[in-house]
This record gives structure tokens, C-alpha cells and sequence, in this order.
């Protein structure tokens, strides 16, 4: 990637800090910092920036002034709506800026051998989508979910404090038991059979911890983005009853806060299941348009003439219903209903 000159503007300074760090981890790209609509008009103006990135915290009236000003200025310059806070995102949604872009199929597949991979040691994170150095053109996304990244942390290892904003952060414990703190004043444990929400909106910091006389942790990390930016922050935790997950789909997930399970910011339903051998199910959609992205956590099916082992997942679009086949005892599966348009 080429030189680049990057103008970040938002209200969270914590957000806007991290972001340049990120950003000016690449060799030759720089970053200015704008604390809102005024002064990042006037650096468009006079420094005319290669990429703007909007941060945390603007109205949507001044997001939009923003991109007027760039497009009168230069529409050469290139506008990022910034998800995610600092961490994860920064490289690909540059990427993705310059790449042309790919023609949506329908469906699409992604085996477990093919995610990206970090290894530090203390940490294995395999991610089926592009996150942190892993960059896929075609391993962006699917619709709204943007981050599903399978983490093993080593006991008395994890994240120290760091930023996210404008989106929403699920996490389904696997194993073992995961401190987590943030800046809401929360202070919880979250262990296999939990599952955790925080829409990080304006921004919230927060740390995660495997418990030090604990397991290895095992954990899904999801992300979604948000029907809507720059929401408050919150927080949320269930533990949930598995015994209504046994051979059929227990919902976990949904836009409603009076429905099961948690609840998001976006019009989503997770599902999870846990089915014999030979077991025949199906997913019908709650609302037309959306998506369905299936994701093994254990086990194999068969699924649209295809047969899905461990940690593989696929996607399909303009679907009402998917009916699927269990073909090895003990499948756990988790359906991910997102919109795509």
C-alpha cells in the first residue's frame, strides 16, 4: 500500500488516539486528529487528505456536511465511516477502499482451514473473516457480520484496556472463564454456556482476562455492525438454559430487549443448537432480506448439497428457509440471521 495521508475526526479522544497509533503503524502512513465538524472541514480544506475517517461521536448532520466538503474539495478524497474502535478493522477498511470491488454470491463457504490466523503464544485467534494483519478481499463480510473470530486464551492471559466504538460486540463463551471490566463499571465473569452484548456506540473501554486459576478460555468473538452510529454504550449478560438448545434452535440473539436472549442494535437473530446424529432441522428468516450464515462449533452437517465439519461457515442470501441434516453426533450450530442488502 501506497503513502497516506489520513484526517480521523470524532468526539472521543481515547478513540481518536488509538486510531492514529494504528493507522501510523504502517509504513508511511500518517494521521491528523480533528475533534469535530469545523476544524475537520478546515483541514480538508487546507491539507486535502487522502482518506477521512469518521470517528465516534459526530451527529449524523455533521457526517454528512463532512463528506460535502470532501467531495467540493476533491473527490479524489476517500471517506471512511470508522467501525470498531482502533483495534482489528483499520487495515482492511483501507484495503477495501482501494480494491475494486467483488461481485455478492450466493452461497458462500468458508472452511475452518482457510480463516486467517494470529499466534502469540498466549493467544490462538482463527478468524473467518479479514481482522487485524489478516486481509482477504474475499473474506471481508457477510451483510452485517463483520467479525467472527474463535480465540483461545491461555490462563491468566488477555486484553489489556482498548477502545471499540459503533458496534455491536458479542462474545459466546466455549470454555473456561473470561474476567471481564469496563468503563460502564462492570465487572463480571463470563464462562462456558454465557453469552455477552455491548453495543459500543460512542465508545466504551474494556479489558478481558482468562481467570488465572482457570482453563484455557475458548470464545467466539462477533461482530455486527450497528442499523445505527454513535448510540449509549451498554452492556449486557446471560447464562444460557442449554437444556433449550437440545435438538432444536434456542434463540440467543435479537433486535428486541423483551425478547429472548440478548439484544442488539440491529435487525439480527442468533440461534444456537446441539443435535443427535441424523437430526433433520430447518432456519426460516424473521424478516425479509436478511441473511443466514451458519457457523459449526462442533460436530458436521450437510447443508444446500454441501457437508460443513468443525468451525466452517456459510452463508446464503434471498433465502426464506434452510433446512439442514446432522451427520455426526453432538453438532453444535449457530445461526447467524443478519441483514445483507
Amino acid at each position: 500500500m501506497k503513502a497516506l495521508q489520513f484526517l480521523v475526526i470524532g468526539k472521543n479522544p481515547e478513540i481518536l488516539e488509538t486510531l492514529k497509533r494504528v493507522i501510523e503503524k504502517n509504513e508511511g502512513w500518517q494521521a491528523k486528529l480533528c475533534a469535530g465538524e469545523n476544524e475537520g472541514c478546515e483541514q480538508i480544506r487546507t491539507s486535502q487528505p487522502d482518506l477521512v475517517f469518521l470517528s465516534s461521536g459526530l451527529e449524523q448532520a455533521a457526517e454528512i456536511r463532512i463528506r460535502e466538503c470532501c467531495r467540493s474539495v476533491s473527490p479524489e478524497i476517500k471517506v471512511i465511516d470508522h467501525y470498531g474502535g482502533g483495534s482489528g478493522l483499520v487495515k482492511s477498511e483501507v484495503e477495501s477502499c482501494f480494491a475494486e470491488p467483488l461481485a455478492i454470491g450466493s452461497p458462500v463457504i468458508h472452511r475452518a482451514g482457510s480463516r486467517g490466523k494470529t499466534d502469540l503464544g498466549w493467544l490462538l485467534s482463527e478468524k473467518t473473516f479479514s481482522f487485524g494483519d489478516y486481509y482477504d478481499p474475499s473474506h471481508i463480510q457477510f451483510g452485517a457480520l463483520r467479525v467472527l473470530n474463535d480465540d483461545t486464551v491461555e490462563a491468566g492471559r488477555g486484553f489489556g484496556v482498548h477502545p471499540h466504538d459503533n458496534m455491536e460486540i458479542v462474545s459466546i463463551a466455549l470454555q473456561g472463564t473470561l474476567i471481564h471490566e469496563d468503563n460502564l463499571g462492570n465487572r463480571t465473569e463470563i464462562k462456558s454456556g454465557d453469552i455477552q452484548v455491548m453495543s459500543a456506540g460512542t465508545g466504551v473501554t474494556h479489558s478481558e482476562f482468562s481467570k488465572d486459576e482457570g482453563d484455557t478460555v475458548r470464545f467466539l468473538q462477533i461482530w455486527v455492525y450497528p442499523r445505527t452510529r454513535n448510540v449509549s454504550p451498554r452492556y449486557g449478560q446471560l447464562t444460557l438454559d442449554r437444556t433449550k438448545s437440545k435438538n432444536r434452535f434456542q434463540q440467543i440473539l435479537s433486535p428486541d430487549p423483551d425478547d429472548e436472549g440478548v439484544w442488539i442494535h440491529q435487525d439480527a437473530w442468533f440461534h444456537l443448537g446441539s443435535f443427535e446424529n441424523n437430526t433433520e432441522t430447518s432456519y426460516r428468516t424473521r424478516k425479509e432480506g436478511n441473511g443466514i450464515y451458519i457457523f459449526v462449533i462442533e460436530g458436521s452437517l450437510e447443508v444446500e448439497g454441501e457437508t460443513l465439519e468443525r468451525r466452517d461457515g456459510f452463508g446464503i442470501r434471498e433465502v426464506s428457509e434452510l433446512k439442514m441434516k446432522m451427520v455426526s453426533e453432538g453438532t453444535e450450530v449457530l445461526v447467524m440471521e443478519v441483514p445483507v442488502i
